[in-house]
């Protein structure tokens, strides 16, 4: 019997050397074709590709198609040379394709080949866009009410390698994520497994560890939807992909892959049209706050620049404001990098560095089309500012972000360009600074009396409010603190909410910054008008038991 299993096991090793060998070969083949291999075993067939061809031609052509993106293929074969494979190209092509070859070995093809038993079944269950079936995504939206629930659905399916499972894993995470409104998917192998999480209310939240043979499929598969390429493991790729819930308009998945130590790494950012869609009104501005923004918006020309980190909110606000302003009779252009949301009834444009198309050159482009109101992503360079400001003098309202820490920051910002003050000065008409904060969850937040710590830095900032502003009454309040439940992930927060703070370019800032002013000078403009920092309106909305104390200082630092 020890006999038997030590012969068996000598002829597995030699079947695993014989594949290795043909691999190699299938490689050098591969450079003296001018062709880049692939091995089919460790990517993930598309079999709305493989059923194009039947699998006695595509045996007949010693070929497989792996994948299909419109009518572009892209088909291992083993050779071209073979009059089989040439004479099915042939016909492909006739039928309107177009493609791209690889060359595979046959022990590869053979795996390819295997997948045709999944065919039909394919074909009854696939009613989905870009491979991605809605009717999964609503079983899962349904199933899935939390992260524990999550979690207890996606553990035991990780467990398998199986290929329709791994494509059953990615609905299940992209239902759950807009399920639980979360902004981003990400995916990071470590050494032995892969480590799943969802940013919900911009905090990043573990899901579940991905055995590495899943993570790999699952690597695969998004890549396939996403249309980069699979065979590409080096260098950083970026595409998206859409899913079309029946129930509301086409949501597009933003992909980002990256290679790392142990793989590449995945992102899928969720750009769901939703979130673009909120009124000013819904924002968070306090009311007197609001009333100043939409009197700004009012103006026929000059510049609004909002600022503020990655994710906090700059482009809803800006959208929003677009929406505030836009008729039929007003023509709105946007030049973005990239287009994160596709706006029915505006025009977006975006840049492509690898074709000279900046912000800078985009925007000249832009003013040739006789817009109203413009919309610039970002303003990164002095070309791109000096246009921008040339534009808002000369009948346009431009809406642009700018990195600075704070409203009074935008000023010597730009001066740092070597935009000249006197250009600043009548082009701009209002900065605006903001954060989001995480919302407590209404069905658990408790109420508390709070701590002489938390009394006195409460205290301390209503205290300091600007001279003149109404104060609520703080001779005795009550905090409210999280706790955490099923409603909000055992997070104690639900949602988020902006805090902000703003700089009018009124006469007196206009003839301040004539003198390159100081950012503390600019800071004491913003007392004058009576307008809190962004860590007082935090503390507003604290009293008012919309956030915590905690959630203020992590967002807008503490005081």
């Amino acid at each position: 019997m020890a006999g038997f299993d030590l012969q068996e096991e000598q002829e597995k090793r030699l079947q695993e050397f014989r594949t290795r060998e043909a691999e190699d070969l299938t490689r050098i083949l591969a450079r003296k074709y001018d062709l880049s291999y692939i091995d089919l075993s460790g990517i993930t067939i598309d079999l709305d590709g493989l059923q194009i061809l039947k699998e006695k031609d595509a045996r007949r052509g010693q070929m497989a198609i792996f994948q299909k993106i419109g009518k572009k293929l892209r088909i291992a074969i083993k050779s071209p040379n073979l009059d089989g494979t040439k004479e099915v190209l042939s016909t492909l092509k006739d039928m309107g394709y177009s493609y791209e070859l690889f060359l595979s070995s046959e022990h590869s093809l053979g795996r390819a080949w295997s997948r045709y038993k999944e065919v039909p079944e394919f074909l009854e269950t696939k009613r989905g866009f870009i491979d991605i079936s809605v009717e999964r995504l609503q079983e899962f939206s349904e199933k899935i009410e939390n992260i524990k629930t999550l979690r207890d659905t996606l553990d035991p399916m990780t467990h398998t390698t199986q290929q329709r499972k791994v494509s059953e894993i990615l609905e299940a995470v992209v239902a759950s994520a807009l399920k639980l409104g979360a902004s981003d998917i990400h995916v990071e192998p470590q050494e032995k497994e892969a480590r799943l999480r969802l940013r919900l209310d911009g905090m990043l939240q573990d899901v579940v560890m991905l055995p590495f043979p899943v993570y790999k499929l699952l690597l695969s598969r998004v890549k396939l939807v996403s249309e980069l390429k699979l065979n590409i493991h080096q260098k950083p790729q970026d595409g998206r992909f859409t899913i079309r819930p029946e129930e509301r308009r086409d949501i597009e998945v933003r992909t980002s892959i990256l290679p790392g130590a142990y793989g590449e790494s995945i992102v899928m950012r969720i750009l769901d049209p939703q979130t673009i869609s909120i009124e000013v009104a819904n924002l968070g501005m306090r009311p007197d706050l609001q009333i100043i923004v939409e009197d700004q918006l009012k103006k026929p020309n000059g510049m609004i620049l909002t600022t503020g980190p990655t994710g906090s909110g700059k482009t809803t606000t800006l959208y929003a404001f677009i929406k505030k302003v836009y008729t039929p009779d007003v023509k709105v252009i946007t030049i973005e990098d990239p287009i994160e949301y596709h706006v029915i009834g505006i025009n977006q444009t975006q840049v492509d560095a690898s074709k000279g198309y900046s912000f800078a050159t985009g925007l000249r482009s832009i003013l040739r089309q006789d817009p109203d109101v413009i919309l610039v992503g970002e303003i990164r360079d002095l070309e791109t500012a000096n246009t921008a400001m040339h534009a808002a003098l000369t009948g346009h309202q431009v809406f642009s972000t700018l990195h600075t820490n704070d409203a009074a920051g935008t000023i010597p910002r730009l001066i740092d360009l070597g935009v000249r003050p006197s250009i600043i000065a009548p082009a701009v008409n209002m900065s605006m600074a903001q954060r989001l904060i995480r919302k407590l969850c209404e069905a658990c937040k408790k109420k508390d009396a709070p701590t002489p710590e938390e009394k006195a830095k409460i205290t301390h900032a209503i205290e300091t409010l600007p001279k003149g502003m109404a104060r609520p009454d703080i001779s005795s309040f009550s905090l409210y603190h999280p706790q955490g439940c099923n409603e909000c992930n055992d997070t104690g927060y639900k949602g988020r909410i902006g805090i902000f703070e703003i700089l009018l370019i009124d006469d007196e800032v206009e003839r301040l910054i004539l003198e390159s002013p100081s950012h503390a000078k600019l800071r004491d403009e913003m007392k004058r008008q009576r307008i809190p920092n962004l860590f007082q309106d935090g503390m507003l909305k604290v009293i008012e038991g919309i956030t915590s104390l905690e959630e203020v200082e992590r967002a807008a630092g503490a005081k």
